[in-house]
């Protein structure tokens, strides 16, 4: 069996309601498809002991991650009838309101795409290397982890 090739998943800042758009449009022509699921991933600005979140700055340890999501993406097409799936995620910071993870599935029917997208958006934030900075309106930061707790420095 031949080994696919690796995605590259990282898109340095914000990810664009165009480039979103855009990766919607270009499945229009794919007539085999009936659903797409869609997660948008976006900064909110929560309120942390008395500071407002204003960004998050993301890192990631990009090889390691982009492995990872190489065999989450691998396990999830075995699993699920889909017939596309596109994973992005910013790298650098992203403003409150701005998206930061964009997971879009298709398949043939409504369920493969629903049940996919949910199980790779779980993975990837409980097995993907990645980490966020939150930054504070006083420029002051901690890190985010993946159970609403954070990390006080």
């Amino acid at each position: 069996m031949e080994s696919k090739k690796i995605k590259k998943i990282f898109v340095e800042g914000a990810i664009s309601p165009e480039f979103v758009g855009d990766s919607i449009a270009k499945h229009s022509t794919k007539k085999s498809i009936g659903a797409h699921s869609i997660f948008l991933g976006q900064v909110r600005n929560d309120r942390i002991n008395e500071r407002e979140v204003i960004a998050i700055n993301y890192s990631a340890y990009t090889e390691m991650a982009e492995e990872k999501m190489h065999e989450i993406r691998e396990a999830t097409f075995n699993k699920y009838e889909l017939t596309c799936m596109h994973i992005y995620h910013s790298i650098g910071t992203v403003n409150v309101g701005e998206i930061s993870l964009f997971v879009f599935t298709s398949s043939k029917h409504r369920k493969a795409a629903i049940e996919g997208c949910n199980e790779l958006v779980e993975r990837i934030k409980k097995e993907v290397p990645i980490w966020g900075k939150e930054i504070f309106e006083d420029e002051s930061f901690q890190w985010k982890t993946n159970a609403n707790k954070s990390i006080e420095l």
